[in-house]
């Protein structure tokens, strides 16, 4: 049985305009919406956990992949969403989370990893080993030597054929790739983003195949479906490097001569409609996001909070959320997720903290203040109808949508429409709903 996604591609190969998206994000409110989009385009959902997120010790979500497995499938049922059009991925799958602990370890945590994904029912793996381990000789500022790195994935592709051997479900398709972006957006300026050069690519390729051969694993060989490059797409805390074709023509050119593969564009949150359509003809044919869906749902929330406040006012509700409050106090008590990456005086990392393009507050969520609060805020606008001018003033997209019938006066339908608004983009992009 051929993976959709290998079959996307291979249409992708005759028409360049079909290509699918990712949607990378444990979010419940992300994912059905996303799980509505894909209904609505009767096209299959490709779902992608990171491997610092979820793990076989349960990642920051504290969840396994095989209770992430469970939890997408929990939410596809109440949504509607048929198993069949719904695919499991990994990304950054490998060492990732062990940088700092000697490369033997690491690499037996990845294998272990890796597997626990594939026993669960992820079939789209991203093989990335392109970081330094304890022990290795690059600096941890230097790329990881390719050969180290093509060994690395051909170790971690055996570890995952044979559990998909004992598994007994689909093949898993591959993703293989040395340039690839930190997860979440990048930490430093855009001013000079490093196109990923044709010799580099050329180079992990050919290595790559030649360590999956010295394994045994020709068959895989078969099932790597793209590589990871930088076609000139980032973004950062206040930051968007927008797409340019000129600047990926070499890379467009060059992945024509491979039948079987096409790009995979990690960090494409907030680029233009056009530059996300304009890239998967340029056969950066797997579009990422993730970043930008739980900026929509921030959005959506901040824009519900400030109607909560309106109906505060005239006593419509008695105990407000104070979600937006509960949110900046959870941050300030719990800094990890954000401090690396935002710089400034108190003013700049409070605006940062809330508004910044690299979506910190993401990790903040399922805190259970957090949650708490969240829940307050939609019981208090679910007690009856909102106003619709208030819904026109702080989600005027959404009032539309309800004035015309497509969504109904509930803080739920208004968050998913306000996400799908995000997604119709990536839709239209790849084509997913013709």
């Amino acid at each position: 049985m051929k993976h959709p996604v290998s079959s996307i591609i291979q249409n992708h190969k005759q028409n360049p305009s079909k290509g699918i998206y990712s949607v990378c994000s444990a979010n419940r409110f992300v994912l059905e919406a996303a799980m509505k989009q894909a209904h609505q385009d009767n096209s299959v959902l490709l779902v992608e956990a990171t491997s610092n997120q979820v793990d076989q010790f349960g990642g920051y979500t504290g969840m396994t992949p095989l209770d992430f497995a469970k939890y997408v499938s929990s939410i596809a049922t109440e949504v509607g969403l048929l198993a069949s059009s719904l695919i499991l991925g990994g990304d950054h799958l490998g060492p990732n989370v062990w940088q700092n602990q000697p490369k033997d370890i690491a690499m037996k945590n990845a294998r272990d990893q890796i597997q626990a994904y594939i026993k669960a029912g992820f079939t789209k793996i991203h093989l990335d080993a392109s970081m330094p381990l304890e022990g290795d000789k690059s600096e941890k500022h230097l790329p990881l030597n390719a050969q180290i790195v093509a060994q690395r994935s051909a170790e971690l592709c055996k570890a995952a054929e044979e559990a998909a051997i004992e598994s007994g479900g689909i093949k898993p398709i591959y993703i293989i790739g040395t340039d690839v972006p930190i997860p979440g957006g990048a930490q430093e300026s855009l001013e000079n983003i490093r196109i990923t050069p044709i010799a580099e690519v050329e180079e992990i390729i050919a290595l790559t195949q030649a360590a999956f051969k010295k394994r045994g694993l020709e068959d895989a060989w078969k099932r790597v479906v793209a590589v990871v490059v930088q076609p000139g797409v980032e973004f950062s805390d206040d930051d968007i490097s927008e797409y340019e074709p000129g600047k990926a023509k070499e890379l467009r050119d060059y992945i024509k001569n491979h039948p079987q593969m096409v790009f995979e564009a990690h960090s494409t949150d907030y680029q233009k409609s056009d530059a996300l359509k304009k890239m998967v003809e340029d056969h950066l044919a797997i579009l990422k996001v993730g970043p930008w869906l739980t900026y929509a749902f921030r959005e959506a929330v901040f824009a519900l909070a400030a109607i909560e406040k309106e109906l505060l006012v005239f006593e419509k509700i008695k105990s407000p959320s104070n979600i937006i409050e509960v949110l900046e106090q959870a941050m300030q008590d719990e800094p990890k997720y954000w401090l690396k990456h935002y710089h400034g005086n108190e003013s700049q990392l409070a605006y940062a903290r809330k508004y910044s393009y690299s979506d910190r507050i993401r990790y903040y969520w399922p805190q259970k203040s957090v949650a708490d609060a969240l829940d307050v805020l939609l019981k208090n606008l679910q007690a009856e109808p909102l106003p619709i001018s208030l819904i026109g003033q702080y989600l005027p997209a959404q009032y539309q949508a309800l004035r015309n019938g497509q969504i109904t006066n509930n803080p739920n339908d208004l968050i998913h429409h306000k996400i799908m608004e995000v997604l119709q983009v990536y839709s239209n992009a790849s084509g997913m709903n013709l």
